[in-house]
């Protein structure tokens, strides 16, 4: 079995009296694409800011590489290599493309004194290859705020790739994206997977997406893990389709 980089036991993680995550359990492999499904309101993006440290957990484990990290900060959660994107986009929109991924990547200064730092052409030369992995490099010198939605979620990835990651967690990576992208964003996703060894963990409610990405998906509902297997066992399992009917 391939090993696996994050583990989660357990978790438990309430609002006041709202319990968003409850006992959840699960293993996402080194290598793979996981998935991660459910209804609106059904704990995954809690579960996935409690991972990367943004929302620390009530009890349970979260383990990176056998290391504990539940009680670590966002920052050296990041430094251990696990970044995630968001469903709505966080780029700097009066920079331009090439100069979000350079201000994506570690400083302690802010964003608007990167722009005037002098970089190395070799890293230059690498956002703009990533840019070109993404389909950006024509629009390389436009700011970003000209995208389109679908555009500035590529810029994004781009610019999570940049930090070189062990492991990505992208939530909801094809919402609100123009349908003519979505394919796109698909193989862009498999391709960093295979050609970059990035471990990727995959919130999204599009059922084509996920069962076209992950080889492994998990489904919640209401805070619990209702199931998991692969995306065959996921499309015939009972629970799954009453759950996702039931949110209709």
């Amino acid at each position: 079995m391939t090993p696996a980089l994050i583990e989660v036991r357990n978790v438990r993680k309430a609002f006041g009296g709202v319990v968003a995550n409850r006992d959840v359990s699960l293993d996402v492999e080194r290598g793979r694409i996981t998935g991660l499904i459910g209804p609106n309101g059904s704990g995954k993006t809690t579960l996935f800011s409690s991972i990367v440290g943004q929302h620390p957990i009530d009890s349970g484990s979260i383990r990176f590489e056998g290391r504990e990290i539940s009680r670590l900060d966002v920052q050296r959660i990041a430094r251990l290599g696990l970044l995630r994107t968001f469903q709505q986009t966080r780029i700097f929109s009066k920079m331009d493309c090439v100069q979000n991924l350079l201000v994506s990547l570690p400083h302690r200064e802010t964003a608007w004194s990167h722009m005037f730092r002098r970089y190395p052409p070799e890293v230059i030369e690498k956002a703009e290859r990533l840019l070109e992995f993404v389909g950006l490099y024509a629009k390389r010198r436009l700011v970003a705020g000209s995208l389109s939605f679908g555009q500035q979620k590529l810029l994004e990835f781009a610019m999570a790739l940049m930090n070189e990651p062990k492991v990505l967690l992208l939530d909801e990576p094809t919402a609100g994206i123009n349908p003519t992208l979505v394919n796109a964003l698909i193989e862009r996703l498999k391709r960093s997977n295979r050609e970059f060894g990035i471990t990727l963990f995959v919130i999204e409610h599009n059922m084509r997406v996920i069962m076209n990405l992950a080889s492994r998906i998990y489904c919640m509902s209401r805070g619990e893990l209702l199931a998991s297997g692969s995306p065959a066992e996921i499309r015939d399992d009972r629970r799954v389709i009453d759950a996702y009917l039931g949110a209709q």
